[in-house]
């Protein structure tokens, strides 16, 4: 049976919004990671197949396929063609999906995958603002389908607003949404403190480390601030958090790993993608999970470490209830709240994370589950070698 290997993975520190990579075009994030990967494995540039990032908010300078620009900017070969994927805040994740599909077909057997967001430059939601105006629009593009207001009315299409439904859904207390910020907080200073990301990251300029984790927050701090909608339960310190960066990971076939001799270090066991309700929005990832369990003939206490993407706190409280996942297992060095989400790289940064720690740990299998716009999320499950 064909194989799926990860070879090498690596990322930039997160950076804050308005932080140290502000200033760092997109396609320069990208190629920074692009090029340290191409240093670490030491493969030739030229037997890469094809280069596939994740990126949200294609418009100004992540405009004109940034896959493509970011290969070229690391000063790689331009027989090498590349692809820009938005699948929402999955598109890094399921770049590496569409890379290892390449890889498993037989069509391909070198593909780099990840992705690059500078949510500093290009501001969240930026194109569905420019979508919506030539048409007079309020709500996004969505609002102007006959087909959509069909089915799904005027609802609206908010992930604050799927945010605050799963909370009450799952009578999720602001107070509980706050111990598991400040778990994240505490978690993520402490894989800072004793050096567990040094080895996935690489430096840009003079960013060393992610920018984002807080070492003042506490739960006093958070109740503070006020509901982000009034009479709400989420707050700032409850969503994850604006930033820019980029993360690329090397997928390798057997006959690429023997011909260019190189040391897998993961394969990709299973790789799945599942839909839920579009205004709900972000409860997919529990659905999703149950189904690649089952696919992949496991239980969730064989997974070893779970990376679920912290986009909003009460996305990861209501997936631990429903699926009963020991929380000592999931988000181990902290998730999104303290380290960031630039959106379209978020999906390859977890990747990464979740490959070294499965080394540093020592565990077996590690599982990714990212909620995305639309109601939709993915899940791979990689197996340590």
């Amino acid at each position: 049976m064909a194989e799926a290997y990860i070879v090498e993975a690596v990322r930039t520190p997160v950076g804050r919004r308005g932080g140290a990579l502000a200033g760092a075009h997109p396609a320069d994030l990208g190629a920074h990671v692009i090029k340290e990967l191409m240093r670490r494995t030491g493969v030739d540039p030229v037997a890469v197949d094809d280069v596939v990032l994740g990126c949200l908010d294609a418009v100004g300078p992540q405009a004109g396929d940034i896959a493509r620009t970011s290969w070229l900017a690391a000063g790689l070969p331009e027989e090498v063609p590349g692809v820009t994927v938005d699948r929402q805040c999955g598109s890094g994740q399921q770049a590496v999906h569409f890379a290892a599909q390449a890889v498993l077909s037989g069509t391909q057997d070198l593909v780099v995958a990840g992705g690059t967001q500078s949510m500093s430059q290009v501001p969240i939601g930026y194109a569905f603002q420019r979508a919506a105006e030539p048409l007079g629009l309020t709500q996004g593009p969505f609002a102007g389908s006959r087909g959509w207001r069909a089915r799904y009315g005027d609802r609206p299409v908010s992930q604050f607003h799927g945010a605050e439904l799963i909370a009450e859904k799952w009578g999720i207390s602001r107070a509980r949404m706050e111990e598991l910020a400040l778990s994240s907080h505490r978690r993520a200073l402490h894989a800072i403190d004793e050096g567990r990301f040094a080895r996935e990251t690489v430096s840009y300029g003079d960013l060393t480390t992610d920018e984002g984790p807080r070492r003042d927050t506490s739960l006093e701090r958070m109740a503070a601030l006020p509901a982000v909608v009034p009479g709400g339960r989420l707050t700032a310190a409850l969503s994850s958090q604006v930033s820019d960066g980029a993360a690329a990971l090397l997928l390798a076939s057997e006959r690429a790993v023997q011909e260019h001799g190189l040391a897998p270090r993961a394969r990709i066991h299973h790789l799945s993608v599942r839909g839920e309700d579009p205004i709900l929005m972000l409860t997919a990832p529990i659905p999703a999970t149950a189904y690649a369990l089952r696919r992949a003939g496991l239980t969730i206490d064989a997974i070893d470490l779970v990376e679920i993407n912290e986009a909003f706190a009460p996305v990861v409280l209501a997936w631990l209830k429903e699926t009963g996942a020991d929380p000592g297992r999931v988000n181990v060095n902290g998730g999104a709240i303290a380290l960031g989400h630039p959106l379209g790289a978020t999906g390859a940064k977890l990747m990464t994370t979740l490959l070294y720690e499965l080394e540093r740990t020592g565990g077996r299998y590690g599982l990714q589950v990212m909620c995305e716009g639309g109601g939709q999320a993915n899940v791979t499950i990689i197996e340590r070698l």
